[in-house]
């Protein structure tokens, strides 16, 4: 089967040059500047060879196998009436993508586009790495939602042929809490779903097995590190970074280039199951189910003992670190002499800053010894997590970071996003249970230390009438104030702050009488407009109050009177307030 495999690597060496100058060529029409043709990268008959440059924050599948069928000579037609086929080909089917595939795959591009524009992420990328990977989720076999038939998980990862990566998950993913296995349609290993994950369809939860989840972490995993994937260096690193095999990264772009020239979408269950794998003739417990044999409804994976699907856009700090192997022979790797990580420079250091901004220190690790020495050249992982949307720069809740020769591991900068609240960062070393170090981090609402009103007529109404609408403007150290939260209340009078239980109110969504108002915000110019104000059968002076945080307040009169004149002073009456 070795030999096989190799005559199959070197009939399509041909086209990997190719593939890797289409790509490059392609993809300059999306990002300026991009670099010229990549060399063609050089594979040898039979076995895979490791690239060097490749990051040092994480391995999507753990170099788990994969599908190792190359692309059909002949290219693509948008039609499924085209006839192609090599010895490895399905014929038209190898053009087509289950419609449900397809969707999740251009689903992931365009958010990522919106997210991170400046990776120019194709979808043509993720679809070739999903063939490769799991056979566009096993021909499709998925639900309506985007979830397969049943789960997709690779042989575990042992030793024994693969690499050995011990159990991550307490087999909440891949019902193996001995060794790991890579899941789902885009194969990641349980340690780096853990940080990885997204909610790709919108259910709230994280699945690795549901196709638009795991293409959207897909993307975001290849757009990691700022990489410009219009770039070949980049590209390269990003697939290589998904499974370190230059033959892996010559079948990849040998599918990109293919989709590129055309594809179309099939029914989801009809698309074909590639035929060869890259682990033919070694002994395997568990592997991509054939279309057929599968049970028609979905199977309930194991219950983690901890909830295993993170938020939305913020994934949580993995169950146990990802491995990292041991060195041939045996020998310890560095991560395996440290002991645990310190806070070099910031113990009791509060960490603050206002919504927007950028956190002025920066966070970091030391790893060292039992005896206090400094550990060099080993990955240490920083996860943000929390109800908040503070990320690092770059868009990103999860940084891996090699130390230095002191033993340090800076992480990026802090950002902090736009909701105010209390996060947390975590720090692992990656591939070793050392004890971590965390952090906590507060972001502090926008400021704004004076409003006012922006008109000086009198607010007048008779009752159950209306009243104009209420703008005030607010500024901070005398600049118009943007995005400032503010609160609106009716108040019972100026020494008391408490809604009022009579008198002007506004309406909910509902039509009911509300007497105060959260969540409004001002514009760029530092303006914000009240909802309309309705006055009940009572007449009198009322107040209403506008406050915001740093300080600003402004206290509005309204009247309420029968002869409806702005000019009118009538006492308030003694059911006014309470």
């Amino acid at each position: 089967m070795a030999a096989h495999k190799g005559r199959r690597l070197r009939k399509g060496a041909a086209t990997t040059a190719a593939a890797a100058l289409a790509v490059a060529a392609l993809s300059a029409s999306q990002a300026p500047g991009a670099t010229g043709a990549p060399e063609p990268l050089q594979t040898s008959a039979g076995h895979s060879t490791p690239v060097p440059d490749v990051p040092a924050d994480g391995n999507a599948t753990g170099n788990s196998p994969y599908y190792t069928d190359l692309p059909p000579l002949n290219s693509p037609l948008p039609s499924p009436s085209s006839t192609i086929g090599t010895p490895v080909s399905r014929g038209e089917g190898e053009a087509g993508i289950p419609a449900t595939v397809l969707d999740a795959y251009q689903k992931a591009e365009a958010e990522l586009r919106a997210a991170k524009p400046g990776c120019n992420l194709p979808w043509q990328l993720l679809a070739a790495i999903g063939k490769v990977e799991s056979g566009q989720a096993r021909g499709g076999r998925v639900t309506a939602d985007g979830t397969t038939i049943s789960p997709i998980i690779g042989p575990q990862l042992d030793g024994n042929g693969f690499a050995l990566i011990k159990d991550t998950d307490h087999g909440a993913y891949d019902g193996n809490s001995s060794y790991d296995q890579a899941i789902g349609p885009m194969q990641f290993i349980p340690s780096t779903w853990a940080w990885a994950g997204r909610d790709g369809n919108g259910d709230g939860k994280a699945d690795p097995n549901n196709v638009y989840d795991a293409a959207l972490a897909a993307g975001h995993y290849l757009c990691r590190n700022g990489w410009d994937l219009s770039t070949e260096r980049d590209l390269n690193r990003a697939i290589l970074s998904y499974n370190n095999s230059t033959d892996y990264l010559n079948l990849v772009l040998s599918w990109v280039d293919y989709y590129r020239k055309g594809t179309h979408s099939v029914p989801d269950g009809s698309g074909g199951v590639p035929a060869h794998r890259s682990d033919d003739g070694l002994p395997r417990t568990s592997m991509p189910a054939t279309p057929g044999t599968a049970s028609s409804k979905p199977s309930k994976p194991a219950k983690p003992s901890k909830p295993a699907n993170p938020p939305k856009e913020s994934p949580s700090t993995p169950a146990s670190p990802s491995p990292e192997p041991t060195t041939p022979g045996g020998t310890p790797t560095p991560s395996d002499t440290v002991d645990h990580l310190v806070s070099p420079d910031l113990d009791g250091t509060e960490l603050t800053a206002t919504a927007g901004d950028a956190f002025e220190r920066r966070i970091s690790a030391r790893a060292v010894t039992k005896d206090g020495k400094s550990v060099a050249k080993i990955r240490v992982r920083f996860t943000i997590s929390g109800d908040t949307d503070a990320t690092f720069a770059g868009g990103e809740r999860v940084a891996t970071i090699a130390t230095d020769a002191k033993g340090v591991a800076l992480a990026p900068q802090l950002l902090a996003g736009e909701k105010a609240g209390t996060f947390t960062v975590s720090s692992v070393v990656v591939g070793h249970a050392a004890k971590g170090v965390g952090y906590t981090a507060t972001v502090t609402p926008r400021p704004a230390d004076k409003l006012v009103r922006t008109s000086d007529t009198a607010l007048t109404c008779a009752p159950g009438g209306e009243f104009g609408q209420v703008q005030v403007k607010a500024t901070y150290k005398g600049a118009p104030a943007a995005k400032v939260g503010a609160t609106a209340t009716l108040i019972k009078s100026a020494a008391n702050p408490t809604a009022n239980i009579v008198g002007p109110y506004f309406k909910d969504a509902n039509g009911q009488p509300v007497r105060t108002l959260t969540g409004l915000t001002t514009d760029a110019n530092g303006l914000v407009t009240l909802p309309k104000l309705y006055a009940d059968l009572f007449s009198g002076t009322y107040l209403l109050r506008v406050t915001t945080p740093g300080g600003g307040s402004v206290t509005v009169e309204l009247k309420v009177s029968v002869l409806a004149s702005a000019s009118a002073s009538t006492s308030p009456s003694p059911s006014a307030s309470s």
